[in-house]
């Protein structure tokens, strides 16, 4: 059981394929949407937000990301497109890429570099 909030997502199967359903599983409505990609054995992030919340869906591969919420902290994998991760203000978070992965993003606020903090909790 994860400190974090990991949603199993809805998913269908049949011989023609899997889908995962998204549709009102967030608590927050979607205003920038991106994905990473080419990051083979990076590590991406490294910051947490003023306001802003996140999903992290791996839609191809496998993404480590590391959450610290100044009283947890927890290493959260993501090798499924039908799991997603919610991350919060607060959470301190860092992405470590494997091989051929891609990771969408959904967010709640448009991009604002001054929305970053940068400093991680003591």
């Amino acid at each position: 059981m994860s400190h974090f909030n990991v949603l199993d997502l809805p998913t269908f199967a049949d011989a023609r394929g899997v889908l995962s359903v998204l549709d009102g599983a967030l608590p927050f409505s979607i205003v920038r949407t991106y994905w990473i990609y080419g990051a083979d054995g990076q590590l991406r992030g490294g910051h947490r937000h003023r306001s802003t919340r996140q999903a992290l869906v791996s839609i191809h591969g496998s993404v480590t990301v590391y959450m610290n919420d100044g009283e947890a902290q927890e290493h959260v994998f993501l090798d499924s497109p039908a799991r997603c991760l919610l991350v919060e203000p607060k959470d301190w978070h860092t992405m470590h890429f494997g091989p051929g992965a891609v990771l969408l993003v959904m967010a709640s606020q448009p991009y604002d570099r001054a929305e970053y903090i940068d400093a991680p909790y003591d």
